[in-house]
């Protein structure tokens, strides 16, 4: 069964096969995967033969965990994607809150309010014990988005990015909530 999670503006679905142009489009930008891939554009047969493959793994072996492509409610529109997956060197009880979104959909809010849903939603319906999320410490607006989204900076560490982009000699910085804080309320004091 399929799941799907609602916000005030985004119905965030669970990735389908049909959704390689979406995600070729969204990573066509070189805006948008900048400090992913210094605005390097992913490669159609790369979509189809691993990250959307290895994406649809995730329903059937991290139940709750995952990646949803994200909708604007009103129109239908594919905006982004959001994640909510096992982060690098921890398990799935500490799950890393992501998410990638089309131009057009920056600086609406969209982020953190797609971010607040799923982070949410592993605190409430599943056994996490903290969620954490990573960027850049050059990427203020990610940054910011975390600190709206109640995560608060744990750690400053050096990521050993596969691509070099401007701005990663200055480290990577890790934002991080766990459960008892989200249960104390400081996730909706955001």
């Amino acid at each position: 069964m399929a799941v799907h999670l609602t916000t005030a503006r985004l119905r965030l679905r669970e990735f389908t096969e049909a959704d390689v142009d979406n995600l070729l489009a969204l990573d066509a930008d070189p805006e948008v995967v900048h400090f992913i891939t210094a605005g390097r554009p992913t490669p159609r047969v790369e979509i189809e033969q691993e990250i959307l493959p290895r994406w649809l793994r995730y329903y059937d072996e991290s139940p709750g965990l995952g990646f949803w492509a994200a909708e604007d409610r009103a129109t239908g529109e594919f905006v982004g994607w959001f994640h909510l997956r096992p982060g690098d060197g921890h398990g799935n009880d500490e799950p890393e809150v992501g998410y990638r979104l089309r131009r057009s959909a920056w600086g609406k809010g969209y982020a953190t309010e797609g971010s607040r849903a799923l982070i949410d939603k592993a605190f409430a319906e599943l056994p996490i014990t903290r969620v954490l999320a990573e960027t850049m410490v050059v990427h203020t607006a990610s940054r910011r988005v975390m600190e709206k989204s109640g995560l608060r900076p744990v750690r400053l560490f050096h990521a050993n990015w596969p691509v070099k982009i401007p701005g990663d000699e200055h480290c990577d910085v890790e934002y991080a909530l766990n459960r008892t804080e989200w249960e104390a309320g400081l996730a909706t004091a955001r």
